[in-house]
């Protein structure tokens, strides 16, 4: 049984994906606890899966490659695998905007909470995407509640036995299942700390989803959020 399992995506980070995993393993190896990060490759179409495989055979890591399913579902399929084995379940992305130096701050508090969620402090945003945000913290406010600044921030830290309540009630193409987690955690009152984490521009990769396909996924996800609402 692992203390915390760190559950990842990746998806088109071959320029940056070692030196996250060096810092990630360097970070945790200090705390000292029993640990397994969790890295799930969603078919990267650059030369992820060969530097992935330079980590494979870690005691702590653990690789999977599985076919392009998306960001949300990719963390759906890491956190149904983390419950598993793990007390806690900790997602951050792979791009390194929010570094693994900060982690203490979420770790260290966890005894105070049920869920440790990540504020994207610094955090600059095109508008459409500034629009995203304020949407779905104006969806979370109104069918859920209030309680969580960053609704959809990934840097966040969950008991796994409240994540795994969680789980069967979201749907496994959810676009942004965090959102959705986010939403049933004020729900259901369990207790809640919200930690500023310094938020840095991506410096390698690119942005997966631009222009319209951007406006599309906001209605997904806005519709998928409300679904599960109702189905709660």
């Amino acid at each position: 049984m692992f203390d915390v399992t760190i559950v990842m995506p990746v998806y088109n980070e071959a320029e940056c994906i070692g030196d996250v995993l060096n810092d990630w393993t360097a970070e945790l190896d200090r705390f000292k606890f029993n640990y397994c990060l969790l890295v799930l490759n969603d078919g990267s179409r650059d030369n992820t899966a060969a530097v992935l495989e330079r980590y494979a055979q870690s005691p702590r890591i653990e690789v999977i490659n599985k076919p392009n399913s998306g960001h949300g579902p990719t963390i759906l399929q890491g956190y149904r695998e983390a419950v598993e084995n793990a007390d806690w379940i900790f997602q951050v992305d792979s791009d390194n905007e929010m570094e693994a130096c900060h982690f203490g701050k979420v770790w260290n508090v966890r005894n105070d909470a049920e869920a440790v969620i990540g504020i994207r402090a610094g955090r600059l945003q095109p508008l459409p995407r500034k629009i995203m945000s304020a949407v779905s913290r104006m969806i979370i406010s109104v069918f859920y509640g209030s309680g969580i600044a960053d609704v959809n921030c990934p840097y966040r830290l969950v008991k796994s036995e409240v994540l795994n309540k969680f789980l069967p009630k979201i749907p496994e193409d959810t676009f942004a299942p965090n959102v959705a987690i986010s939403g049933l955690l004020i729900l259901h009152n369990y207790s809640i700390r919200n930690v500023p984490i310094p938020h840095n521009d991506r410096q390698t990769g690119e942005v997966s989803i631009k222009k319209w396909k951007l406006w599309k996924a906001a209605i997904k996800s806005c519709a998928q959020t409300v679904m599960v609402r109702f189905k709660n």
